[in-house]
């Protein structure tokens, strides 16, 4: 016999819409830890019923649904069902650009869970009938490939100025999880057609946005991530419309950091040379990881290396490590400082950093396996603290 919980996940997919109502009042409470267990019930049927709720007419309804989706997230099978629904994935997609949107944060954030999936990659394949859009959408998005309107989204919709109901900040979650993948990395990393811009270029300014943890953690950990592949290295550095490494060093660096000699501070990017007096570090040490990680892979090759020597990096790290006293981040100092300041030898073992999604897990393709030391992987693990899954009560 069903429990009278059971019975009232059943009532999800009731004829009457005020039962829907009321079983969805009663339940969003019940989506979070054991409990949200009951929506196992009938071979979990209210996976289905939710996804159909969640594209009503009815802002409630809708709300609650999304909000009931993103906790049945923490439950990998149930995460599963919902992201291997490619039209579902779409409608989420289609629901964020609607500027007019209510529920557009939450429904960002149940994308970002969903990004945990492999299946999420479909993103790339989603495409926007522009002449559909309403006015002001149309005149934000000029792209008809849903990634572009996405990264459009984030760039120029942080605090609420594209839509007043959304910042669009978990979305940073979202791109650091796509970039697990390698049809990801070449997305951010490579110039669109519709605006001639790398798109890793635009989400470097929130590299400093020191009011949102989320934008500056899921950021640092997408420009970790697309630098995985080592073949890029060169061309990223040298890009002059990218400019990545100001935007990896700033974060750690203080205008306290005095101990900067003369002919080191000529070198620095010019971004670093005169730096205002309140200029304070990132003040979340596992982001300064992410930032230190993504100069430790910009390490794996002797033109990395040679480059950063000439910008001056390893005075950088230096201070960093003299002042600021965690373990991890001294930890990774050392790696770094390890790697740029030993010789050149003809034949060199590199380590890499592993990609990983945004809740820190360790993600390895299979083209990827010979370019990684397999007893560093577990010792990554533990450096990496990005943001968990999210619940919403």
């Amino acid at each position: 016999m069903p429990s009278q919980l059971e019975e009232l996940v059943s009532f999800l997919h009731s004829p009457q819409p005020a039962v829907k109502q009321i079983a969805l009042d009663n339940l969003v409470g019940f989506s979070t830890g054991p409990n949200a267990a009951i929506f196992k019930y009938d071979n979990y049927r209210a996976i289905t019923d939710l996804k159909e709720l969640a594209q009503e007419k009815s802002k409630l309804l809708v709300q609650q649904s999304i909000t009931i989706l993103v906790n049945l997230c923490d439950d990998p099978v149930m995460r599963r069902l919902i992201s291997a629904d490619p039209d579902f994935i779409t409608y989420l997609v289609r629901k964020i650009i609607d500027l007019e949107n209510t529920c557009a944060d939450i429904m960002c954030i149940l994308l970002c869970n969903l990004s945990k999936e492999d299946t999420i990659t479909s993103v790339f394949n989603i495409k926007i009938d522009l002449n559909n859009l309403k006015k002001k959408a149309k005149e934000v998005f000029k792209s008809s490939h849903a990634m572009d309107c996405l990264m459009d989204c984030f760039v120029k919709g942080y605090d609420r100025q594209l839509n007043e109901y959304a910042n669009f900040d978990y979305l940073a979650y979202f791109f650091a999880d796509l970039s697990r993948f390698k049809l990801g990395r070449e997305y951010f990393i490579q110039s669109q057609e519709y605006d001639g811009v790398v798109p890793i270029s635009k989400l470097l300014v929130f590299t400093e946005k020191y009011d949102s943890k989320i934008r500056r953690e899921g950021v640092a950990s997408t420009i970790k991530n697309s630098l995985f592949d080592s073949e890029t290295h060169e061309r990223i550095l040298n890009d002059e419309e990218i400019n990545l490494l100001p935007y990896i060093l700033l974060p750690i660096t203080s205008a306290k950091d005095s101990e900067i000699d003369e002919e080191d501070m000529f070198n620095l990017p010019d971004e670093l040379q005169l730096l205002p007096e309140d200029k304070q570090r990132d003040p979340v040490n596992s982001i300064i990881c992410n930032h230190l990680e993504s100069i430790l892979l910009l390490c794996t090759t002797n033109a990395g290396r040679e480059y950063l020597r000439s910008k001056s990096v390893y005075p950088l790290v230096r201070e960093l490590h003299k002042n600021v006293e965690d373990e991890d981040v001294g930890e990774l100092c050392y790696r770094i400082v390890n790697m740029m300041m030993r010789g050149e030898p003809e034949a060199v073992a590199i380590e890499e950093m592993p990609s990983k999604s945004a809740d820190g897990e360790v993600y390895n393709e299979d083209e990827q396996d010979d370019k990684m030391d397999q007893d560093e992987n577990e010792e990554s693990d533990d450096d990496d603290d990005d943001e968990e899954m999210v619940e919403v009560a």
